[in-house]
């Protein structure tokens, strides 16, 4: 099977969700896949969900707390980690779908560079399927993949003071 690179972007609430979407459907006819959650450290109900797949391998690799500003060492370190992470399991081609949630964040923070993403990109072998998730894609990634998903908010009741459920949002 012939693996393409999409990306799943915008303001809009549902990138998380689709390229998890995405791994169950993936898992359920028996393909391999690898999840690496930048900026999220904690027990999540995805993960607590996906846990209970075989063939699902989740790795996180934030501090837990929102990353603004100034990037801590711990921080900084986290994201290399996360990178190197999926540049081994690019290069090892032991999975069939491999998705960087939130990796155009990790972006828009300096946790990589659109380079290291565009190389991620460049990595990926022909049969491997390749998700990144987050808003604020880059043109020059826009360009490099095959599928791309703007997610638009129209109207979200987080405006309203709700905050993220567990089981919805968490």
């Amino acid at each position: 099977m012939k693996g393409y690179t999409q990306i799943y972007t915008g303001d809009g609430k549902g990138k998380t969700t689709a390229s998890l979407g995405l791994a169950l459907r993936a898992a359920g006819v028996g393909l391999s896949v690898f999840i690496a959650q930048f900026l999220k450290k904690g027990d999540y109900s995805e993960i607590k969900a996906l846990e209970q797949f075989k063939n699902i391998t989740i790795e996180q690799y934030g501090t837990g707390k929102f990353v603004r500003g100034n990037l801590t060492e711990e921080e900084r370190a986290k994201g290399r980690e996360g990178y190197l992470r999926l540049c081994e399991i690019l290069t090892k081609s032991d999975y069939d779908v491999v998705i960087a949630e939130e990796g155009n964040v990790a972006l828009l923070c300096g946790l990589v560079t659109e380079k290291e993403l565009l190389a991620l990109m460049d990595m990926k072998p022909e049969n491997m399927e390749l998700i990144i998730t987050g808003r604020g894609a880059t043109q020059s990634m826009i360009d490099c993949a095959d599928l791309v998903t703007e997610m638009i908010e129209i109207k979200h009741y987080y405006k309203k003071g709700i905050t993220a459920r567990v089981g919805i949002e968490k």
